[in-house]
C-alpha cells in the first residue's frame, strides 16, 4: 500500500502563507492574468476570492511522447509569472518536470491528489499516447500511458490536450508511426477533450481555458475539434502581418532573395498559413514581438493541423481555399465590387432629374432677381415736388 506523502512542496509552501505577496498586488496579478487570456476584470476578482478560500484548480499534468515543449512555452509566461501561477493560481499537484519528488513517491502524489479531488481536477496531457502492442512504448511506474490515462480521465473534471502531440499525434504520429501514436480525443472517445494543438501552443491559450474552467466552471467555446475558438478560429493568413503583400502580389521567391529580405509573403515558399487555424500572428510567443516562424522569415510550418504538419513537405505550396478580410488592417488592393447596368441606368435616370430640376430652380431664381432689381431701380427714381401746406390753401 503506498503510503500517504504530502502533495508536494509547492502546494505545502501554498498552503502555508496563501498571500505570500500582500492581498492588494495579488488581486492586481489575478485581473492581470484574466485580461491576458481575454476574461472580464471580474473574473480576476473572483479568482482572487476564490484563492482567499482556499480554493485553487487542481491539475495533474500527465506527460507521455513528448519534448516538454508545451511545458517550456508554459514557464515563459509573464502574465502571470511561473511562480504567480504555480503558488497562487492553480495547484499544480503533479508534474513530473516541475515537481520534487521522484518515483514512487511521485506516483503516490499523483494518486493522492487525484483521490482528493475526484471529478474536479483539470486533467492535462502532454504528449501522444502509443496504442501499439497494448502500449508498451511508453511506460510510468511500470504502467501503461494508455492506462495511466484512462484511469486519470475517468476522476477528471476536465480534460485538456495541450500540444499537437496530445491533440491529434503530432511528430510521434508522423508515417509510419511504429509506436501507433495517438491524440488524446481517439483515445477517449464520447469524452469532451479540449485540444490546444501548437508546436508549441501559446501557452495563454491554454491558461485562457484553465482559468475559465476555474472561475466560472465552464469551458469556452470550441470548434469540431474540440479547440478554442477565441485562439483557433481564423487561420494564420487572415491575421498574417504580411497579408498584404499577399494581396498586392509580392512573394519570396527564394530564402534571401530581395522580396524574402523586405519582408514579403512567404505563400510561395510554402507557407501553410492559408491552411492552419490559430493566433499566432496576434498572441506572442515568450513575450517577444515576432517570435514565431513567419515573424523570423520561415514559412508557417501548420503545426495545429493533423493534415499539414509532418503530412505535407515543408516547402509544398497549398491552395489558398478561403480568403476572408485581415483582422488587423486594411488590405492594400481591396476589392470594390461590381455595379450592374440596372443600377447604372436607374442612376442615370436620378442624375438627369435632378439636372432638369437645378435648371428650372434657377430660371425661378433668375426671375425673382430680375423683378427685384426693378423695384430697386423704381424706388431710386426722383418722384414730384412736395410742399407743407395744407390741400385747401394754395402755395405763396
Amino acid at each position: 500500500m503506498a503510503r500517504s506523502v504530502p502533495l508536494g512542496p509547492l502546494a505545502d509552501a501554498a498552503a502555508a502563507n496563501p498571500w505570500p505577496m500582500g492581498r492588494r498586488d495579488f488581486v492586481g496579478v489575478c485581473i492581470a492574468a484574466a485580461a491576458a487570456v481575454g476574461l472580464p476584470a471580474r473574473a480576476g476578482a473572483r479568482m482572487a476570492q476564490a484563492t482567499r478560500e482556499g480554493v485553487r484548480p487542481s491539475v495533474i499534468w500527465l506527460s507521455f511522447q513528448e519534448c516538454t515543449g508545451c511545458t517550456e512555452s508554459l514557464l515563459r509566461t509573464s502574465h502571470p509569472s511561473l511562480d504567480e501561477l504555480v503558488l497562487e493560481l492553480i495547484s499544480l499537484d503533479y508534474h513530473e518536470a516541475l515537481m520534487a519528488p521522484a518515483g514512487h513517491l511521485a506516483e503516490a502524489v499523483r494518486l493522492e491528489a487525484m483521490e482528493a479531488h475526484r471529478g474536479a481536477f483539470v486533467l492535462v496531457v502532454e504528449g501522444a499516447i502509443p496504442v501499439k502492442d497494448g502500449g508498451i512504448y511508453c511506460r510510468i511506474g511500470g504502467r501503461t500511458a494508455l492506462d495511466i490515462v484512462q484511469e486519470a480521465a475517468a476522476m477528471a473534471g476536465a480534460v485538456v490536450a495541450v500540444g499537437s502531440c496530445a491533440s491529434w499525434g503530432g511528430v510521434s504520429s508522423a508515417d509510419p508511426n511504429p509506436t501507433g501514436a495517438t491524440g488524446l480525443p481517439a483515445i477517449l472517445e464520447g469524452r469532451q477533450v479540449v485540444t490546444i494543438p501548437g508546436c508549441p501552443p501559446n501557452p495563454y491559450n491554454f491558461l485562457g481555458t484553465v482559468l475559465q474552467f476555474a472561475v466560472f466552471g465552464t469551458l469556452p467555446r470550441l470548434d469540431d475539434k474540440g479547440r478554442p475558438a477565441f485562439a483557433y478560429g481564423r487561420t494564420i493568413h487572415d491575421h498574417c502581418p504580411r497579408r498584404g503583400h499577399f494581396d498586392a502580389g509580392r512573394f519570396a521567391k527564394r530564402f534571401g532573395d530581395e522580396g524574402h529580405h523586405a519582408g514579403w509573403c512567404l505563400y510561395e515558399l510554402g507557407c501553410k498559413g492559408p491552411g492552419t487555424f490559430a493566433n499566432c500572428a496576434t498572441a506572442n510567443f515568450c513575450e517577444m514581438p515576432g517570435a514565431w516562424p513567419i515573424g523570423i522569415g520561415h514559412p508557417c510550418f501548420g503545426c495545429t493541423e493533423a493534415t499539414l504538419a509532418f503530412r505535407v513537405p515543408s516547402h509544398e505550396m497549398l491552395p489558398v481555399t478561403e480568403i476572408t478580410p485581415p483582422s488587423t488592417y486594411a488590405p492594400i488592393a481591396a476589392d470594390h465590387g461590381r455595379i450592374s447596368p440596372a443600377a447604372t441606368g436607374v442612376a442615370g435616370i436620378l442624375a438627369g432629374a435632378g439636372a432638369v430640376a437645378a435648371w428650372r430652380t434657377a430660371s425661378r431664381l433668375d426671375a425673382v432677381d430680375a423683378e427685384d432689381a426693378e423695384d430697386a431701380e423704381d424706388a431710386a427714381a426722383p418722384g414730384p415736388e412736395r410742399t407743407d401746406a395744407p390741400p385747401d390753401q394754395e402755395a405763396p
